[in-house]
């Protein structure tokens, strides 16, 4: 396929030391049966026909070129995460020996990231979340990437809540630092906040000093490193003990023997400063079934499908098929998926217990 240009869009010398690593080692459960575990949400067309990985991937396309962008992920799905990104160089996808969390995954891109440049910003972003203003994230990532080459701290995404979430962790967002060369505010993160229940997450919202945690972060390599010195030792000694070459054998040999934590635990929440960009792109995790509304069509009856669907009576249905014609008569508010080798019907209230079925499942179907 054709790229887009990969050259950086102004000669902005904070970009030629940005290295960005993506994340795609998730789990298949919550979008099962399209998920399993050797092809979770990342390497699913859910929304078009490019895997949530390639869209993530294409959106740095213009900022960096492929050989500073990073795919990791686990050795069960490293190759269907070539497969799903033919145009970036293989050499380019880590496969992890053992699942452990986001704090290694962070300490690993770090530990390349500061191989290959002492002055590297490394870059750090999940595979599976949807962002159709590719404009703006952009702009907002060259503003990061200016900020964190500017400030000896760590730096995050604040995304503007849109409803009282509880599905979410949250940044408590202090004073306001200069704009950005773009305009992109900038603001302190007093705290990281747990998950909220309802109640807590109406007040945040209503309070316009919360914002969504993404899970989206930057740094210089230097300065993550001495917060690992500070808060997580074992971090530390797994970026500095980094081979020049040889990458697999050292991942095999102290990988699984790091702390399992995510990097909010591990680093972000006992930092001595975190900074935070606040957003201007539109932003959706993706989270279950009962999200594809937003990014698909509906009928009149308020039918969601992707697929083949014929309805009669039916309404506030989400319906999925991959190959067969899904028909409904005279129901509501189900979720409707179909596979070759399985079919899911669930009431859009319990989404969030489809991946209680999988102790149930046949071990082919997980």
């Amino acid at each position: 396929m054709q790229l887009p240009d990969s050259s950086p869009q102004s000669p902005q010398s904070h970009l030629d030391h940005l290295f960005v690593f993506v994340m795609a080692g998730g789990s298949g459960e919550r979008f099962w049966p399209m998920s399993r575990s050797r092809k979770p949400k990342h390497l699913l067309k859910l929304l078009n026909e490019k895997t949530l990985l390639e869209e993530t991937l294409l959106r740095f396309c213009g900022i960096v070129p492929p050989e500073r962008i990073f795919v990791l992920t686990n050795q069960q799905q490293i190759e269907a995460c070539k497969d799903a990104v033919p145009w970036l160089p293989a050499s380019q996808f880590v496969a992890e020996p053992a699942k452990r969390d986001t704090a290694p995954a962070a300490a690993l891109a770090t530990g390349i990231a500061r191989k290959a440049d002492p002055a590297a910003i490394c870059a750090l972003f999940p595979a599976d979340a949807t962002i159709h203003q590719v404009a703006e994230f952009q702009k907002n990532l060259r503003d990061a990437s200016f900020v964190a080459s500017q400030n000896r701290a760590l730096l995050t995404f604040a995304i503007s809540p849109s409803f009282p979430s509880t599905g979410f962790g949250y940044l408590k967002l202090g004073e306001s630092l200069p704009p950005a060369p773009e305009n992109t505010p900038t603001v302190r993160v007093d705290r990281f906040v747990e998950k909220p229940d309802e109640k807590t997450a109406e007040a945040y919202l209503a309070s316009g000093t919360y914002a969504w945690n993404a899970g989206m972060f930057l740094w210089q390599t230097d300065i993550f490193l001495e917060e690992c010195r500070s808060s997580a030792p074992e971090l530390a000694a797994f970026i500095e003990n980094f081979p020049p070459s040889d990458l697999p054998a050292y991942l095999e040999n102290s990988f699984a023997s790091l702390p399992k934590n995510s990097v909010d635990y591990a680093i972000m929440e006992k930092a001595k400063a975190v900074l935070a960009i606040k957003t201007s792109f539109d932003w959706d995790d993706v989270g279950t079934w009962t999200a594809l509304p937003s990014h698909l069509p509906q009928d009149a009856n308020n039918n969601t499908s992707r697929g083949s669907l014929a309805s009669v009576d039916s309404r506030g249905n989400i319906v999925v098929a991959n190959g067969r014609t899904i028909a409904l008569c005279g129901v509501s508010d189900l979720v409707v998926v179909e596979t070759g080798d399985a079919v899911l019907i669930c009431h859009r209230d319990a989404v969030q217990k489809i991946k209680e079925l999988q102790p149930q499942l046949p071990e082919e179907l997980r």
